[in-house]
């Protein structure tokens, strides 16, 4: 890939083979856990009755939904406090809220998975196509950072015999497809 490209209203690049498949299995693994999260939404009599959706009231165990979906309201990581006044306060806004963000996050991974080209090839997006990319991409990009533990401090290449090294690759190169594509948008 040479980059994304502005080009008669759209932007464009070419897509290698394996570069088409490791943006669309990472796409589609997020995809999935998002999925299933939202399977797991309680069964809501009034929300049936309503067409209001609800989802669960607390936030994730695992640490890469939790970085995907993290509460509406911030807590003191030290006190517990939150920016709300009632301790339930976060619990309703997720329940209320997170239907919405998953049903935003798998439609923009569905985007991708649709223009990305299973074989490689040339992939021409609109500007709200590649707005539902950036998306995506800042989504695989948080999961893979978060179970990367990918901070500040992190140096640019790990030792030999940390695992990491490969993924630290990925999530590199992600970062530049996702910055070569804001640079085309705002070109």
């Amino acid at each position: 890939m040479e980059g994304w490209t502005r080009k008669n209203g759209h932007v464009q690049t070419d897509l290698s083979q394996q570069e088409a498949a490791v943006i669309r299995g990472l796409v589609g693994q997020i995809k999935d856990m998002l999925t299933a999260r939202a399977e797991e939404a309680p069964t809501d009599e009034l929300a049936e009755l309503t067409g209001i959706r609800t989802g669960p009231t607390t936030a994730p165990e695992d640490p890469v939904l939790a970085r995907l979906l993290p509460d509406f309201y911030r807590r003191d990581p030290i006190t517990g406090e939150t920016d709300e006044e009632r301790a339930d306060a976060a619990g309703a806004m997720r329940s209320l809220h997170e239907p919405a963000l998953l049903e935003a996050k798998t439609g923009a991974a569905q985007l991708v998975l649709e223009t990305c080209p299973p074989l490689g090839g040339r992939v021409k997006l609109t500007w709200e196509q590649a707005d539902g990319w950036l998306s995506a991409l800042n989504d695989v990009r948080l999961a893979l950072g978060t179970a990367l533990d990918v901070d500040e401090d992190m140096p640019d290449e790990l030792p030999e015999d940390d695992l990491r090294r490969e993924h630290l690759g990925v999530y590199q190169w992600l970062t530049w497809v996702q910055d070569s594509l804001v640079t085309a948008l705002t070109a």
